[in-house]
């Protein structure tokens, strides 16, 4: 069965969104571009990682490459893209791995997202690493028979994207202040009351 590459090089839009009440959400990153509109399924942990992982990018590409890439914080935030995902959101595949990469001959991100193979979860980390050959690209990867979305977003694109993900986690069930854990609507066991609902 051949693997498929979504590419988009770079997307009119890519998110991080999710479908569903708080405590039952799913997470999704939806790439928009040429007429199609592509969504694929993972952790909320993966969200939350994957911010991380581009911050750091961000910064390691500076360091090393001597880019400025640093925008004022204000900047994204007025242009924020808070809307949510394209419906109908059907799921292309369930994210396994995530690779990062910093093209420094185009200044740009790019992330990938591959799908899970025998029950992996993962997130790569390229290091702010040079892309230079995509053609060379398929010969040493293992996983090279996995579907993939691939993204290439400007710094500006990734620190938006950065922004909306984080809102897009931290916006599930408010944490309980004993024991940390999501508040449900329903009531919550905690564990600090020896499981005396609150």
């Amino acid at each position: 069965m051949t693997h498929q590459v979504h590419a988009f090089e770079p997307p009119e839009r890519f998110v991080a969104g999710t479908v569903g009440p708080p405590g039952e959400r799913s997470f999704f990153l939806q790439a928009r571009g040429g007429g199609r509109v592509v969504s694929v399924a993972l952790e909320k942990v993966q969200v939350a990682l994957l911010a991380e992982k581009l911050e750091e990018l961000l910064t390691e590409a500076a360091r090393r490459f001597g880019v400025d890439l640093e925008l004022p914080p204000e900047e994204p935030a007025a242009g924020s893209d808070n809307e949510p995902l394209e419906s109908p959101v059907d799921e292309e595949f369930r994210v396994g791995t995530l690779g990062l990469a910093f093209d420094v001959d185009s200044a740009t991100v790019v992330i990938e997202a591959i799908a899970a193979g025998e029950g992996e979860l993962d997130v790569e980390d390229a290091e702010a690493e040079a892309v230079e050959d995509d053609d060379d690209d398929d010969d040493d990867e293992p996983d090279d028979d996995l579907d993939r979305l691939r993204v290439r977003l400007t710094p500006q694109a990734t620190r938006e994207f950065i922004s909306r993900a984080r809102r897009v986690v931290a916006a599930g069930r408010p944490p309980c202040p004993l024991c940390g854990q999501p508040l449900d609507p329903r009531g919550h066991l905690c564990p600090r009351h020896n499981g005396y609902h609150r």
